[in-house]
C-alpha cells in the first residue's frame, strides 16, 4: 500500500541522503553503471535496478557475486572517479536549495554512498550547501542497506536513533533507516514502492518549523 501522508511529522535531527534525494544524478549514474554492466557483459536495464543507495562495490557484489570483492573494490575506485570527473544534468532535486535554506541552523547530517570526493563534486554541481556533519563512504565498513551510516550520523549529531528521521530514495536507503530505529520520508519516484513512512515527490511539497528543540515538518500531498 502506498504511504500515507500526515499533515505533520515531528522530529529533532534530519539525516539526509543525496543522490536522488538532494541531488537528481540519475543521468550520470546510468552512464557510468551502462558502460560498466556492458564491460561485464550484463544487461544494463538489469544492473540499474539494484545500484541506487548502495556503494559501487556492493552493486557489483550483487551483480557478479561469484566474483572476489577485492576486483570489486578495485572497480569502485575507478567508478568513483569515473562519476566525480562527470557532471553534466547533475542538478538538484526540486525543492531542494529551499529545503537546504530552511534547515541551515538545525541538527542535520548528509549520509551518502558517495564518497567525499563525490558528494562535494556533486552538491557543488546542484549548488546546494554541504552539510558540516555528514557520514561519506569512507566513513563506514558497510554499505547501506547496512544501517551503520545513519547510525553513525545520529551519533555525531548526538541523538538517539529514534529521534532521527531519514530522507530517502532507493531501497537500500530506506531498508537502512528503518533499519537504524528511525522514521523514513522517501523522496521521489522510486521511494514510492517501498513503503516509507511518508512519501514526497519532491522536497517541494515540505516546509521545515523549528520551536522547542523540535523539528516541525509540513507535507502537501
Amino acid at each position: 500500500m502506498p504511504a500515507i501522508t500526515p499533515a505533520t511529522l515531528t522530529t529533532r535531527a534530519l539525516l539526509l541522503d543525496m543522490d536522488g534525494t538532494l541531488v537528481n544524478s540519475d543521468a550520470v549514474v546510468e552512464r557510468c553503471w551502462r558502460r560498466w554492466a556492458v564491460r561485464h557483459g550484463l544487461d544494463p536495464e538489469q544492473a540499474l535496478k539494484v545500484v541506487h543507495g548502495r556503494q559501487g562495490y556492493a552493486t557489483m557484489a550483487v551483480l557478479l557475486p561469484d566474483r572476489p570483492m577485492e576486483q570489486n573494490h578495485a572497480d569502485n575506485r575507478v567508478m568513483l572517479a569515473e562519476e566525480t570527473a562527470d557532471l553534466d544534468g547533475v542538478v538538484p532535486v526540486p525543492g531542494a536549495p529551499a529545503f537546504m535554506t530552511a534547515i541551515a541552523g538545525l541538527p542535520h547530517a548528509l549520509v551518502t554512498s558517495a564518497d567525499e570526493a563525490l558528494a562535494q563534486a556533486r552538491m557543488g554541481a546542484a549548488g546546494l550547501r554541504m552539510p558540516e556533519t555528514r557520514v561519506t563512504a569512507e566513513r563506514v565498513g558497510a554499505s547501506k542497506p547496512d544501517p551503520e551510516g545513519f547510525l553513525k550520523g545520529a551519533a555525531e549529531l548526538g541523538f538517539d536513533p529514534a529521534d532521527c528521521v531519514v530522507f530517502e530514495d532507493s531501497e537500500a536507503g530506506i531498508q537502512a533507516g528503518r533499519s537504524a530505529g528511525m522514521r523514513v520520508i522517501g523522496v521521489g519516484p522510486r521511494a514510492a514502492a517501498f513503503a516509507p513512512d511518508v512519501h514526497v515527490m519532491d522536497l517541494t511539497a515540505l516546509e521545515v518549523a523549528f520551536s522547542d528543540d523540535t523539528i516541525h515538518l509540513s507535507f502537501s500531498a
